[in-house]
């Protein structure tokens, strides 16, 4: 499968991803990438992104087959209405997005009414640092993709957006918007706002020099997610909000039920707490591990 022309709409870590990869699969004869500065230009000819980087819209976007938009969750809607003038008929858009439902419900409706299919997606992948320099083509190789369509979605743009997905190694998973978004809420969003939490509370920098000094793997690599964009996790915390406070009213209750059995020095109830939690992930991590391997 090759699509004449795929525009990738910001060029950062994701997008420059897809970039690499759709390249390096020669999954598309040309590959364009809309960025707002000029400097992310010479980065996307730099690291070869992608085939030309414009900060002209419409010529990003004109003539092209396949459209995916990488940009923070709330700049989508706004982007999408511009580059509607020059958006081929028949053409398919998609997103990367963290949370679904809001942006299926609003770009669906509008890219319809130009001619074009929008199908959701969210790759499961991706990393603490951003920007095209960060960029990687493997990315994707074994990570989970998951497709948000709906029953007004095009089967056949369906059928290509798995394709493509599936060409740059992803593994490819089925949800109602709704349903994504209250899972990810738990399995995305929770840990990190956890993360960010810690990182907030261990380096506040009212506490002694000394406690960041006792910072070590542990603490390293549960807060490695906490140095992702503040714009993008601010627009997915706002965007989902409503599963994320149930998330974390559920969060909270666990760790009080931890704090009740510290208080009262339970070492039972404190044994099988760290032992469920063992067992649980080792054997996620072993099915998950298993599935990759296949």
């Amino acid at each position: 499968m090759q699509f004449r022309k795929i525009t990738i709409i910001g060029v950062g870590l994701l997008g420059g991803s897809i970039g690499l990869a759709a390249r390096k699969f020669r999954l598309a004869r040309e590959i364009a990438g809309f960025v707002r500065r000029k400097e992310t230009i010479r980065d996307c000819e730099k690291f070869g992104a992608t085939d030309f980087a414009t900060m002209d819209l419409l010529a990003a976007v004109s003539n092209s087959d396949l459209i995916i938009l990488c940009t923070p969750l709330a700049q989508m809607a706004t982007l999408t209405k511009q580059f509607l003038p020059a958006l081929k008929r028949g053409a398919i858009v998609t997103d990367v997005g963290s949370v679904k439902a809001d942006v299926v419900h609003e770009l669906q409706s509008l890219i319809a009414k130009a001619g074009a299919h929008f199908v959701g997606s969210h790759p499961m992948a991706g990393a603490e640092k951003t920007g095209v320099s960060a960029a990687r083509a493997d990315l994707f190789q074994n990570a989970i993709c998951v497709l948000t369509p709906t029953k007004n979605s095009n089967a056949a743009a369906v059928r290509k957006l798995e394709q493509f997905w599936k060409s740059l190694g992803a593994q490819i998973l089925k949800l109602p918007p709704e349903q994504h978004d209250l899972f990810v809420s738990r399995t995305s969003h929770l840990p990190h706002v956890v993360a960010a939490t810690l990182a907030n509370l261990v380096l506040n920098p009212a506490n002694p020099k000394t406690q960041s000094q006792l910072c070590a793997s542990g603490f390293r690599d549960t807060t490695r997610i906490a140095s992702g964009s503040p714009e993008m996790w601010r627009d997915i915390a706002l965007s989902n909000r409503k599963n994320l406070v149930r998330s974390l009213e559920a969060f909270i209750s666990e760790l009080q039920k931890f704090q009740r059995m510290l208080k009262s020095a339970d070492a039972k109830a404190i044994s099988k707490f760290f032992e469920s939690a063992k067992s649980r992930r080792d054997n996620w991590r072993a099915k998950t591990t298993s599935i990759s391997s296949e």
